[in-house]
């Protein structure tokens, strides 16, 4: 089944809607303030589910208001549960320039953001497809490493949808936050065991290869 994928830009964020026509899901949800834009464009759509990639403010922040506007589920992986909780649970850290930055920034948010754990939750993990919310092709890879539960989404055979395993704040590679590198390492030769694809990042454009 051929699939259309619409980026949804919050700042620095990127969320995802995932389209066969007038069904749709939404992959993440961007922060807080780009609520209104992101319900602009999930109107658009017979919207059946959301899909966080993990929990952190810049990608959940609106998935308990649209699970409740739409009355949809939000799916993501158990493992990050207890982000929920307490973002220290899982604290991050960061190599290179660009990830120093970015973390910097990052710390500021996620000390004073709490995100609300969605009422209408589903667990999912490695290999569960989307095919019970009309979208059989989508199977759900688990991505550790910026979180231990980060997960992606499958599309067809040539679209991943990756959160921030890998992103492309000034060129794509492996993700410059993390809460385990050697996780995170071992995710990015997992991706790229995928063969070519394109690529949709949690921050950055989306490209052919990285």
């Amino acid at each position: 089944m051929k699939y259309t994928i619409t980026q949804i830009k919050g700042g620095t964020d990127n969320c995802y809607i995932i389209s066969n026509g007038a069904d749709a899901i939404i992959f993440d949800t961007a922060s807080g303030e780009n609520l209104q834009h992101v319900k602009d464009e999930c109107s658009k759509y017979n919207m059946k589910l959301i899909v966080l990639s993990h929990p952190h403010f810049d990608h959940e922040e609106n998935a308990e208001e649209l699970s409740k506007h739409y009355r949809i589920p939000v799916a993501y992986n158990e493992k990050d549960d207890n982000i929920f909780d307490d973002y220290n649970s899982q604290p991050l850290k960061s190599y290179g320039i660009v990830g120093f930055v970015v973390l910097k920034l990052s710390l500021k948010v996620l000390a004073k953001t709490k995100v609300a754990r969605p009422e209408n939750r589903l667990f999912v993990k490695e290999g569960d497809t989307l095919k019970d919310y009309g979208f059989p092709d989508i199977k759900v890879v688990e991505l550790p490493g910026h979180s231990m539960g980060s997960i992606g989404l499958l599309v067809s055979d040539d679209v991943i949808l990756v959160g921030d395993a890998l992103d492309n704040w000034i060129k794509p590679g492996m993700g410059h936050l993390y809460t385990d590198i050697e996780a995170l390492k071992m995710t990015t030769e997992k991706i790229r065991s995928y063969g070519k694809r394109t690529y949709y990042y949690g921050h950055g454009k989306p490209t052919e290869k990285f």
